[in-house]
């Protein structure tokens, strides 16, 4: 394992403190540098590679599945998982508690399929015996869905409890993992799961381009004839790169050639655990600098992942959003905005080439900031912070 080497974005570029698309390294930009043939053998070569290093990452069970790159934002690998795992005939269990939970159960209703929706709300966690009991009354469901880092709140999901109770009923379990796979381990022998989803431009600080599906080889071989996309069906895909090494449409051949490299750069920086402790000491970082401004987080520890964190905007009425993110921007950090339905708030994320340095400036620009604003005081509502401890109680 070698030292992570943080550079700063190319000039006049500034950080990107969101869930993806994120700061890349320079070795990454610049393998986008080359045009390759899609249909070639150089490339067929990659494509083969980095199946294969996307497949190491999942520990020693990974001999029962395979990986299918699919093009795409990460929001068409999910619906490629959705749609080829779940029969036309079969019915889904939705866990969610945030945006993207709610997006899947869209993607079921767009799909044809019954669902039912577990809906925990922005602040907690879908949880083992609530799934469980779900299941036990409603026989007719096939799946559970569940996402692993709800990145609209920063809750990182229990996903070991909800796979047993999945299991424990005899159903099967998919995984939304766009903003955890790369940093937060899912060994498939310790977690049992039929496939997940994630996407290039996240944890592996890849770019935007395309997904992938890592699933069972026992689901993919099932999975013919269940697809409603000529596009997205998973299993279509899956044959015909085993078949030719090549992908069924043109694929993304400057992403794939990124991919590649920060994949190496992943694996040099020692895989998972490196990786998402790096972001961990990112998050701490942050949290412990802007809770010492008087910010608040919208969870409590216990569920706050390392990949990005919600922070209540501040009652103070000089404090506008805008104005706040226009100022972090022209400082060099272009943070999120809220995704929560409920109260104002915004996101900064952990994830891509920042360390624990760059996060100790993101505070003192936030705290030159507020100070530019005339806010003095960073402190929610206090009517947020009462709906946060009635809800999270």
């Amino acid at each position: 394992m070698t030292a992570t080497r943080i550079a700063p974005p190319a000039q006049g570029a500034p950080y990107l403190l969101t869930p993806g698309p994120l700061s890349t390294s320079t070795a990454t930009k610049r393998a986008m540098l080359r045009d390759w043939g899609s249909w070639d053998a150089d490339f067929r070569a990659m494509t083969r590679d980095m199946r294969a290093r996307l497949l190491a990452m999942l520990g020693q069970g990974a001999d029962e599945f395979d990986c299918v790159p699919m093009q795409g934002s990460g929001s068409f690998a999910v619906e490629a998982m959705l749609g080829s795992f779940i029969a036309r005939d079969g019915k889904a269990l939705v866990l969610a508690n945030g945006a993207y939970g709610l997006r899947s159960a869209e993607t079921m209703r767009y799909l044809g399929r019954d669902v039912v929706v577990l809906d925990k709300g922005d602040y907690l966690p879908p949880r083992g015996d609530e799934v469980a009991q779900i299941l036990a009354g409603d026989p007719d469901i096939t799946h559970v869905v569940a996402i692993h880092c709800e990145t609209s709140s920063g809750i990182l999901n229990p996903i070991a409890e909800i796979s047993k109770a999945t299991y424990g009923a005899g159903r099967k379990l998919l995984i939304d993992s766009m903003s955890g796979f790369g940093a937060i381990a899912l060994d498939a022998t310790e977690t049992r799961y039929e496939a997940l989803a994630s996407s290039a431009n996240k944890c592996i600080e890849g770019v935007p381009g395309f997904g992938f599906v890592m699933a069972r080889k026992t689901a993919l071989g099932a999975a013919k004839g269940n697809s409603h996309s000529l596009a997205l069906d998973v299993h279509a895909q899956w044959a015909h790169m085993n078949k030719t090494g090549q992908w069924r449409f043109t694929p993304p051949t400057h992403v794939v050639a990124a991919f590649l490299e920060a994949l190496r750069a992943h694996e040099a920086e020692g895989g998972v655990k490196a990786r998402g402790a790096r972001y961990g000491r990112n998050r701490d970082v942050v949290v412990a600098g802007m809770r010492d401004l008087g910010f608040e987080t919208l969870l409590k520890d216990r569920w706050q992942s390392p990949i990005i964190i919600t922070f209540f905007c501040p009652a103070d009425p000089n404090f506008v959003f805008a104005r706040f993110y226009e100022a972090m921007k022209g400082r060099g950090f272009i943070i999120y905005p809220g995704k929560l339905t409920v109260v104002d708030s915004f996101r900064i994320g952990c994830i891509g080439q920042m360390d624990e340095h760059v996060m100790r400036q993101v505070v003192a620009a936030a705290a030159e900031t507020l100070t530019e604003m005339g806010v003095t005081n960073a402190a929610p509502p206090l009517a947020a912070l009462k709906e946060r401890e009635r809800l999270a109680a």
